[in-house]
């Protein structure tokens, strides 16, 4: 199994930035990719940032420009550095981690969640 552990987030205001780091242990070696997901109440969940082994990275549209994911191999470790944060950006973010543990690539590793609030 992967496990996930995520630090930062909390309270800032708008315009303010913020950093969220996510590290990986266990069977790293089956991670394909790894991404932080976020849910604001009312709304469905959504893939904000997501970085491949690779070095493929990806963003929501929301975010562009803004949010910068990276990561240290050496490690395990994934961050989402937010910058000029909205009130939009409030939400509940989860790291996640797809791995091949099983026959295919599944999003099946998750952290435990943590709280971004975003003031006006």
């Amino acid at each position: 199994q992967v496990q996930l552990v995520e630090s930062g987030g909390g309270l800032a205001q708008a315009g303010g930035s913020l950093r969220l780091s996510c590290a990986a242990s266990g069977r790293v070696f089956t991670i394909r990719a790894m991404g932080w997901y976020r849910q604001a109440p009312g709304k469905q969940r959504e893939l904000a940032a997501v970085i491949t082994n690779g070095g493929r990275i990806d963003y929501a549209d929301s975010v562009k420009g803004r949010f910068t994911i990276s990561r240290d191999t050496a490690k395990n470790t994934v961050y989402l550095q937010m910058n000029s944060l909205e009130p939009e950006d409030t939400a509940v973010y989860n790291c996640a981690a797809q791995t091949m543990l099983g026959p295919i690539a599944e999003w099946n590793a998750w952290g435990q969640g943590t709280q971004v609030t975003v003031s006006s």
